[in-house]
């Protein structure tokens, strides 16, 4: 009988989080998850459960990590339009230079459609997404660096929308100056 393996469970997740990532919910195997995590399917069972209950677990701690993120960006000494700025650079390389796209992104297409689940952890995910962007709008309206007159909540969802056109059009097309240029034509917008 096959002894069950000891392992570090957060290190376990990062490491299943990142097949799921790159391959997808339905690309994923059981083999390759017990591989990248290096434990036997036992460990994985009496621990955190079937494949399911792992991906939800993965999507969670992806969403955590963005949060992280969001929170870290916004206590920055940079101005909110400069945060603002960098972030979106930041998703045009991660877009164009990234072996694998957002994983959000990809759940949301992949799975959330018919899981409740994953589905609650997205919308959470967009939410706090909305909040960041909205923070930032609106402390550098206030700071003068986005005309007065726009509206904070609708720039907010706009550009969690464009984000996620842009991964669409650059996995269409792989045009990454089509993607820059529209990132540029955002920041221009946002900044008369």
């Amino acid at each position: 009988m096959a002894r069950n393996v000891e392992f570090n469970e957060a290190v376990a997740i990062q490491k299943a989080m990142e097949v799921f990532w790159k391959k997808g919910y339905n690309g994923t195997s059981l083999r390759d998850l017990t591989d990248a995590m290096q434990i036997n399917s036992s460990s994985l069972y009496n621990t955190i459960g079937d494949k399911h209950e792992l991906f939800v677990r993965c999507v969670q701690h992806y969403t955590d990590l963005r949060k992280l993120d969001w929170e870290k960006r916004l206590k920055s000494k940079k101005s909110p339009l400069a945060i603002l700025v960098d972030y979106i650079h930041e998703a045009v390389g991660i877009i164009i230079n990234g072996k694998d796209s957002c994983m959000a992104v990809k759940s949301a297409f992949e799975v959330a459609t018919n899981d409740q689940r994953v589905k609650q952890i997205l919308v959470a995910d967009d939410q706090r997404s909305y909040q960041f962007l909205h923070d930032l709008i609106s402390k550098a309206m206030d700071q003068g660096e986005i005309r007065a007159e726009e509206d904070p909540a609708l720039l907010a969802d706009y550009f969690n929308s464009t984000w996620t056109g842009w991964y669409e059009s650059y996995i269409l097309h792989k045009d990454p100056m089509k993607i820059r240029r529209m990132a540029e034509y955002f920041i221009k917008q946002l900044s008369k």
